[in-house]
């Protein structure tokens, strides 16, 4: 399995009080292409700022970190956001859908930031319709929906780009058990797809049916990432 992602000797801090707080210490992680990958700790362990530097929505950390052959730290802003763009997607807690905009054209947005053609956008808003069995829903808007339902087109609305890396942030934390199983049965399937995905979750059970648990305690790796075979118990 080849490293989609590289990092190495990552470290994040932030100013206070005339000193450093430190929120990433020499982090150092490989995850292979394809691969499912959970990441735990307690609050303040810096999951979210770990999940901030894979998605390049934090520029502000030193160190090395390669993501699909490009080393991040030698690009300008331009560039970064560009390689977000075309290798990255985001799936929140809280859904972060349009709230004025309708599911199909929640689904089209991404697309349309892309260029792609009205027609090809179309079959594309189709074909998720179709997959994720929310053809239905298609002219509600995200507050006609229950919460299970707008977590699925937020997952939706973020593979319909086909990121090479999907970064999951407690995807199931607000919904009861039958709707987070449902996520989880999705994410599977997507991995299964060959699908990268790095999700940060509290749920130990779901943690455990990725590839791969790496823990975090007060910005360090509780120990080196093992091979994707493996699962780190921290």
């Amino acid at each position: 399995m080849q490293p989609l992602v590289r990092l190495a000797d990552i470290e994040r801090s932030y100013p206070l009080a005339g000193s450093k707080v430190w929120v990433l210490r020499h982090v150092n992680l490989e995850i292979g292409a394809g691969e499912f990958v959970s990441v735990m700790g307690p609050s303040g362990a810096g999951k979210s700022s770990l999940l901030n530097v894979l998605g390049l929505m934090d520029n502000e950390w030193r160190g090395h970190y390669e993501l699909d052959g490009v080393a991040v730290e030698k690009l300008d802003a331009k560039h970064r956001q560009a390689l977000q763009r075309d290798k990255i997607a985001f799936i929140f807690q809280h859904y972060h859908l349009i709230d004025d905009l309708k599911v199909w054209e929640n689904l089209d947005l991404p697309l349309q930031y892309r260029n792609v053609n009205a027609k090809e956008r179309q079959a594309q808003v189709g074909d998720l319709l179709d997959r994720f069995s929310i053809v239905g829903k298609k002219d509600l808007y995200p507050s006609q929906l229950s919460g299970g339902q707008q977590q699925l087109v937020a997952v939706a609305r973020a593979v319909i780009t086909r990121p090479k890396l999907l970064l999951a942030d407690e995807p199931t934390g607000a919904l009861h058990s039958s709707q987070a199983r449902m996520i989880m049965d999705l994410l599977h399937e997507l991995n299964r797809d060959g699908m990268t995905i790095v999700q940060v979750t509290h749920n130990e059970d779901f943690a455990r049916e990725a590839q791969r648990l790496v823990r975090l305690a007060d910005g360090w790796l509780e120990k080196p990432a093992a091979p994707s075979s493996q699962i780190e118990s921290g």
